[in-house]
């Protein structure tokens, strides 16, 4: 797998976005002083222009305690279907815009808040990130797996996919 480093803003973004919309449902961890993290799974609901990661949440959560304790976060996204991962370290604003939770509210959300859109628990999670390392292959998961399999005997086919740092 070759390594690279993007460090162009545009492009940084647009490879977060790519990432974190594709695989959709992420690790969402908190509280990162204290280990154990906090790990939520969580269901982005848009990556904007500027890169920030939009998540819905509660008011009455842990997330939500922990983030106005310690802004730091963590995001790991990963679809093993596709081979897609995506580590992202940023720092978190808890955000009430009705306008925005009314773009992203759906029937999935609907579930999550008995009182509606309306519900004055609803607060928006605003991620700005850091720094992220992702991973991504060329090929499908079987090729995938023998390429590794042919590069752990001794074997090389060279490059077969990208992982890379991210510099936003």
């Amino acid at each position: 797998m070759s390594q690279e480093n993007i460090i162009n803003r545009e492009e940084a973004l647009q490879k977060i976005k790519e990432l974190a919309e594709g695989i959709n449902y992420c690790f969402f961890c908190t509280d990162l002083k204290q280990p154990p993290f906090e790990s939520t799974p969580m269901s982005v609901q848009e990556v904007d222009d500027q890169g920030n990661i939009w998540f819905l949440a509660s008011k009455e959560s842990d997330k939500y305690k922990n983030i106005n304790q310690d802004k730091q976060v963590q995001l790991y996204f990963s679809d093993p279907s596709s081979i897609e991962y995506l580590a992202l370290y940023g720092s978190a604003e808890a955000v009430d815009d009705q306008q925005r939770i009314d773009k992203y509210w759906n029937k999935f959300v609907e579930g999550w808040f008995e009182k509606g859109r309306e519900d004055p628990n609803i607060i928006l999670f605003k991620i700005v990130p850091e720094k992220a390392h992702y991973w991504d292959t060329k090929h499908h998961k079987l090729v995938s797996y023998a390429v590794t399999l042919i590069n752990a005997i001794g074997g090389d086919l060279g490059d077969q996919g990208r992982e890379g740092d991210i510099l936003v």
